[in-house]
């Protein structure tokens, strides 16, 4: 029986996990555009890296920080708000998945921040893998939701 059907503090507190994550991947969307134009601006050797490189940064950083933390909500809102058995779903299988890629992402944009530009082409697929694993453990969750 899931808790969060008749307390309604634990209905609430249930929430925290799929708001935290729809602001975390909607900051990674804003890094995801922002990384994006930069390999526009490359290609067509155009100005304005150095501006575009720093908003990537400034949201590239923040998003993966409060993915991984808001990746701990899930297992823990399902074991102690909910009474589930927590990495029994789906949703929580692409959420590892993603996890791992973001993690990764996060490894290989620090190599590029020392200035590895080799590690370029990786980052940039493994930045549309995040995000397609995260829309997928996004659409997975909604059946869970409280």
């Amino acid at each position: 029986m899931d808790p969060t059907g008749h307390d309604e503090l634990a209905r609430w507190l249930a929430w925290l996990h799929p708001v935290w994550m729809v602001v975390s991947l909607g900051l990674a969307w804003l890094a995801l555009r922002s990384g994006l134009g930069l390999r526009r601006l490359r290609a067509l050797r155009q100005p304005g890296l150095v501006e575009l490189r720093s908003r990537h940064l400034r949201l590239a950083k923040p998003a993966v920080a409060l993915i991984l933390l808001g990746s701990t909500g899930g297992p823990l809102s399902s074991w102690l708000l909910r009474n589930w058995t927590p990495f029994l779903t789906f949703h929580a299988w692409v959420g590892i998945a993603a996890i791992a890629v973001f993690t990764t992402l996060a490894i290989i944009g620090r190599r590029l921040e020392e200035g590895r530009a080799d590690a370029r082409p990786i980052h940039a697929r493994l930045a549309l893998l995040a995000a397609l694993l995260a829309g997928l453990a996004a659409i997975s969750g909604f059946v869970l939701l409280p």
